[in-house]
């Protein structure tokens, strides 16, 4: 995605999981979840994947290129599917935001 969402989202955003918010195993339902104050998600392997990928440290473009790398698939694709899961959770105060 090349230009910025509402949210101020692009490429050189960088993410991290907001303070208070853990990725946990659910034993009894084996499978991830991600917590927060009040609140749990359950996650796909896909959305563990990109939490992972979270250090507060890479930008979106990069954890983009190596998730590109790493499956083999068109790094634009990826790119705009990070997005939309950072935007989506950024919304909901479970990630903080910088540049």
């Amino acid at each position: 995605m090349s230009g910025e969402d509402a949210l101020g989202i692009d490429g050189q955003t960088i993410a991290k999981l907001a303070r208070g918010v853990r990725l946990r195993e659910d034993t009894a339902r084996g499978q991830m979840v991600l917590l927060a104050p009040e609140r749990a998600l359950a996650l796909d392997e896909i959305a563990v994947a990109i939490v992972n990928a979270l250090d507060g440290v890479k930008t979106l473009d990069e954890i983009a290129s190596d998730f590109a790398r790493q499956f083999e698939a068109p790094k634009d694709e990826i790119l705009k599917d990070i997005i939309a899961f950072i935007r989506e959770f950024a919304s909901r105060r479970m990630l903080e935001l910088s540049r």
